[in-house]
């Protein structure tokens, strides 16, 4: 453990997603000022940098994922990446400028999902639960396209980056976004046709590694990421969109 006297002006670098990540670190930037930690805010744009960066040690934390997430990474990433503290929960829904209702999705529509495996499993759960397509075993969160065993409206599934998701709502007939990339292009969370709030599996966390976890400037943006005045923040900032997962 680093000694914090000695550290009274520290720099804390952190990995983020522009919204609401980058934006809540923002907010409590003058409050580490105060306690002498110097945040330093990286913004990301992808879902991978933020992990290797953080394993590399460019960076000392990461704020944007959720514990399936940062557990299937490390699994394949062999990295033994740790969450510090859960922040917020983020819906995770299926948009359409084609259609105003489920109901309506048409024979042989195409639909766009996340295309990492465990965000692809939780799109096709969703889609599952809508009676859209049927799956093998609908408590698999892994799921992939080869466990649907009915497809009766014929879906054409296509999976992409996260980060294209959002731009593909006006371009096929259903796409799942995830709420920080919705917010970014300024879509309503809801306006969501299928959506998915407040699984606790789900919460957003701070995220670091086994040699930094308990330093003294982390552990001190730990707390004021749990503190009150970020709970208002979420919600007064995102109207209900997001909510605080402390």
């Amino acid at each position: 453990m680093r000694n914090a006297s000695v550290h009274a002006n520290e720099k804390l670098t952190v990995g983020a997603t522009p919204v609401p990540h980058a934006e809540i670190l923002e907010f409590v930037k003058p409050t580490l000022a105060k306690e002498g930690v110097d945040l330093d805010i990286k913004v990301f744009t992808d879902f991978i940098q933020p992990n290797q960066q953080l394993a590399l040690k460019n960076l000392d934390a990461n704020y944007y994922q959720y514990r399936p997430f940062l557990d299937d990474y490390n699994k394949t990433r062999h990295t033994d990446l740790v969450p510090v503290v859960g922040v917020h929960i983020e819906p995770f829904g299926a948009y359409s400028t084609k259609i105003k209702n489920i109901t309506e999705l048409k024979d042989g529509a195409t639909v766009s999902i996340p295309n990492d495996p465990v965000n692809t499993g939780r799109a096709l759960v969703l889609l599952h639960e809508a009676g859209l397509i049927k799956l093998k075993d609908p408590g698999n969160t892994l799921a992939t396209q080869r466990d649907i065993v009915e497809n009766p409206k014929h879906l054409k599934i296509r999976e992409l980056e996260g980060a294209l998701l959002a731009r593909s709502v006006s371009q096929v007939d259903l796409a799942f976004v995830f709420a920080n990339y919705a917010l970014e292009a300024g879509i309503d969370t809801n306006s969501a046709l299928i959506v998915e709030k407040g699984k606790s599996l789900y919460i957003e966390f701070l995220v670091s590694r086994p040699d930094n976890i308990n330093d003294p400037g982390l552990r001190k943006l730990a707390k004021a990421l749990n503190s009150d005045e970020v709970s208002q923040f979420i919600l007064t900032r995102y109207k209900g969109q997001i909510a605080p997962g402390f």
